[in-house]
């Protein structure tokens, strides 16, 4: 099995964007940065390991199922606080519809970035081929969020909810075509032009109730999926527990 990375052209925006971040104490608080997302986890191995598939990705950590065709996925996560350097790093936090073998995607999630030692937090959707789009609500470090994306035919609902701070975003969009072949709840190193972009030190991700067609996703024998670059293992990904809980722990940038 195999994925591929799509990758967008908004490097120069990007870094504009965060380069005013960083030197706007104000527009770091109120902007969320932009984000830059492949499409899909290129995962280079996999073998079985009681039932589930043990998988390496250069961008991705998680899980991901796929076998049969996903009408829904959700999940609940706590908003990574990330510690900073002087560096500019990215992570992103979501769950989605496609990407792992496909070529498409219907995601939802979160950001939290690093700008010159500056912490950026965020949220936004995406439904490639379109860009990502960020929302405007401020997020911060220990926000709970409960997301959630459904299909009916080729209608789709992605619902990303802070229940800490109290507002919730749902986007409808209609797209035809889509395989509808994957489903995923991810941590992310972000990508551009360039390839995949530096991981922000985002410490432990916590997932739970994650679900694909209304089940435990651990109930579809998934890809479980560390992310490493060569020999260097950038994030390795927990067991699941109770079929559907588990964790995201940074190794390396």
């Amino acid at each position: 099995m195999s994925a591929t990375i799509r990758l967008t052209a908004a490097t120069a925006v990007a870094a504009a964007v965060l380069s005013a971040l960083a030197t706007s104490p104000a527009a770091a608080v109120a902007a969320p940065a932009l984000r830059m997302t492949p499409v899909g986890g290129h995962i280079s191995s996999h073998h079985l390991v009681g039932g589930i598939r043990n998988s390496t990705s250069s961008n991705w950590a998680g899980y991901a199922a796929t076998g049969t065709t996903f009408t829904s996925v959700s999940a609940s996560w706590v908003q990574p606080a990330v510690s900073c350097t002087s560096k500019t790093t990215y992570s992103s936090f979501w769950i989605g519809i496609d990407g792992d073998g496909s070529n498409s995607v219907e995601q939802t999630g979160t950001e939290a970035d690093c700008s010159s030692g500056r912490a950026v937090y965020s949220s936004w959707y995406e439904m490639y081929p379109a860009y990502p789009v960020n929302y405007s609500n401020a997020v911060s470090a220990g926000d709970h969020f409960t997301s959630t994306i459904t299909r009916s035919g080729t209608s789709y609902t992605l619902t990303l909810t802070d229940t800490t701070k109290g507002w919730t975003k749902t986007t409808k969009k209609t797209q035809s075509g889509l395989s509808n072949a994957s489903a995923e709840v991810i941590a992310e190193a972000p990508s551009s032009s360039s390839g995949v972009l530096p991981l922000s030190n985002f410490g432990t991700a916590n997932f739970t109730n994650a679900t694909a067609n209304g089940q435990a996703i651990g109930n579809y024998s998934p890809d479980k999926i560390d992310m490493a670059s060569g020999s260097t293992t950038k994030a390795t990904t927990s067991a699941l527990s109770g079929g559907e809980n588990f964790s995201v722990a940074f190794n390396h940038s």
